[in-house]
C-alpha cells in the first residue's frame, strides 16, 4: 500500500549533469530554432549569446538559493520563506503550468517528427504513445527517469557535435551542399549579418527564450541528488559551455553549410542540413535525434510538473492527496494527475494540428519568463535578509547582475506586447497571475496574508 514517504535521493553527478543538459537542448534548438534564423538571420548568434549571458545568471540566483539552506528541497520552499505564502501559490502553479504547457509543446514536436517516416499517420497518435510510456518510466523511480534522461542527452549531445564538426568541416573546404558551397562566408553574404531588420531581430528572443525555457529544471533535482554542495555547482556552471558550443556552435554550423534563407520554418534545420549534404540515411538519423530530444523534455517535464505538485501540496496549496510517495520515492499522485492533464495535448494535436505548436510554445515561454523574475525577486529579498550571501556559490556580482536580468526579462515581456502573436497569449498569463494572486485569500482564508 502506498503511504507518505519521502523523495529518495538516488540522483548521482552523471544524472544531475545530464538532465542539466537535457534542460539547456530542447525542442526550442531543434525545431524552434528554423523560425529564430528566419526571423533575425545570422544574428541569432548573437541572440543566443545574450540571452544565455542572462539565463545563467538567473541559474546562479537559483544555485545561492537552494545552497544557502539544503533542508529546503524545492525553489518553491524559498519562494514561500523570503515572499510569502501568497506568491508561493501563486508561482507554484504558474510553475506547474510551465511545464505542463511545455510539455503540450513538446508532445506536439514528436507528432511532427513521426510524420517524416509516416506522413499519413493523425499527429495526435504520436503524442498519447509517447506520453503513456514516459508515464510508466516516470512511475517506476527517480533513478530510472536519471537513466533514460542521461541516454537522450547523450544521443542529443553527439548530434550536435556532429553538425558542428562536419559543418566546420564543409565550410573550411567549401564542399558544395545542394548546388552552392558552404562556406563561413554565409554568416554575411546573404544580405548581411544583421540580415532583417532590427525589429525582427528583437522578434526572434522570443523562440531563442523558449529553447531555454526548462535550463532551472536542475533546481528542481536538488530533493533528490546525492551531493548537492558538488553536483548543482557543477551543472550550473557548465551553463555558459554548453551555449557556446550547443547553440552557437550549431548554429554557426548550419548557416554556414545553409544560407539562413533558405532554412524553411515548418521542419527541423538540423534535419534539412543533413539532407542537403547528402549523406545516405543522415536526414532519417538526425530525425530520430530531434524526436529523442522531445522525448528528453516531455520526459523532464513530467519530472517537474509532479514534484511541483508535491511542493505544493506538502505546503498545502493544492489538494493533500498530491502528498502520496511511493515506497520507490517516486509522488505517484501528482504524477498522476499531471499525466492527466497533459492529454489535453493530444486533444489539441487532433482538433488544430497545424497552430498547435507555435501557439503552447509562445504561452510556455512567458509562463517561463515571469517565474523567472519572481525567482530572482526572491534572490534579492534573500540577500536581503542575508547581506554576506550564502557560505558557497555565491551570485557573481551582485547586486547589479540581479537586477539587469531582472531589467531584462521584464523588456522582454513588455516587447511582446508589440507582437499579435504573442500580445494575447501574455496578456492572458498576466490575468492569470492576478487571478492566482486575488484568489489566494478566497480559497485559502487560514493562510491570507
Amino acid at each position: 500500500m502506498e503511504q507518505q514517504q519521502k523523495l529518495s535521493r538516488s540522483l548521482k553527478n552523471k544524472h544531475v549533469q545530464m538532465i542539466a543538459i537535457g534542460g539547456a537542448i530542447g525542442t526550442g534548438l531543434f525545431l524552434g530554432s528554423g523560425s529564430a534564423i528566419h526571423k533575425s538571420g545570422p544574428a541569432i548568434i548573437l541572440s543566443y549569446l545574450i540571452v544565455g549571458i542572462f539565463c545563467f545568471f538567473m541559474m546562479r540566483t537559483i544555485g545561492e538559493l537552494l545552497l544557502s539552506d539544503l533542508e529546503q528541497h524545492s525553489i518553491l520552499d524559498f519562494v514561500k520563506i523570503y515572499l510569502g505564502d501568497r506568491l508561493e501559490f501563486v508561482t507554484g502553479w504558474l510553475y506547474w503550468f510551465c511545464w505542463v504547457s511545455l510539455a503540450m509543446a513538446d508532445l506536439t514536436a514528436t507528432g511532427i517528427y513521426v510524420k517524416y517516416w509516416l506522413p499519413n499517420i493523425p499527429q495526435w497518435i504520436t503524442p498519447l504513445i509517447i506520453l503513456l510510456f514516459l508515464y510508466l518510466v516516470n512511475h517506476v523511480n527517480v533513478r530510472l527517469f536519471g537513466e533514460l534522461e542521461s541516454w537522450f542527452s547523450l544521443i542529443k549531445v553527439i548530434a550536435i557535435i556532429a553538425l558542428i564538426g562536419i559543418g566546420v568541416f564543409l565550410a573550411i573546404f567549401k564542399f558544395k551542399v545542394d548546388g552552392q558551397a558552404a562556406s563561413f562566408a554565409n554568416l554575411w553574404q546573404h544580405g548581411g549579418f544583421f540580415a532583417t531588420s532590427g525589429y525582427s531581430f528583437l522578434m526572434s528572443f522570443q523562440m531563442i527564450v523558449f529553447a531555454f525555457v526548462g535550463i532551472e529544471m536542475v533546481g528542481l533535482t536538488a530533493g533528490e541528488t546525492e551531493n548537492p554542495q558538488k553536483n548543482l555547482p557543477a551543472a550550473i556552471n557548465s551553463l555558459p559551455i554548453r551555449i557556446g558550443l550547443f547553440y552557437v556552435g550549431s548554429m554557426i554550423a548550419i548557416m554556414s553549410v545553409y544560407p539562413w534563407d533558405k532554412i524553411s520554418t515548418t521542419s527541423s534545420p538540423f534535419v534539412q542540413v543533413f539532407a542537403a549534404i547528402g549523406i545516405p540515411g543522415a536526414a532519417g538519423i538526425l530525425n530520430f535525434v530531434v524526436l529523442t530530444a522531445a522525448l528528453s523534455a516531455t520526459n523532464s517535464c513530467l519530472f517537474s510538473t509532479s514534484r511541483t505538485l508535491l511542493s505544493l501540496s506538502s505546503s498545502g496549496n493544492a489538494l493533500q492527496k498530491l502528498t502520496r510517495v511511493n515506497h520507490r520515492g517516486v509522488p505517484v499522485a501528482s504524477l498522476n494527475f499531471s499525466t492527466a492533464i497533459l492529454l489535453i495535448a493530444v486533444l489539441l494535436n487532433y482538433l488544430m494540428p497545424a497552430s498547435v505548436f507555435e501557439l503552447i510554445s509562445s504561452v510556455s515561454t512567458i509562463s517561463f519568463v515571469l517565474v523567472w523574475i519572481i525567482l530572482i525577486y526572491c534572490h534579492l529579498k534573500y540577500r536581503q535578509q542575508n547581506p554576506t550571501g550564502a557560505a558557497i556559490f555565491k551570485m557573481p556580482g551582485y547586486p547589479v547582475t540581479d537586477y539587469l536580468t531582472l531589467l531584462f526579462f521584464a523588456g522582454f515581456l513588455v516587447f511582446l506586447l508589440f507582437d499579435t502573436a504573442t500580445r494575447l497569449p501574455l496578456l492572458a498569463a498576466l490575468l492569470a497571475c492576478f487571478c492566482l494572486f486575488i484568489s489566494y485569500p478566497l480559497i485559502f482564508n487560514h493562510k491570507a496574508e
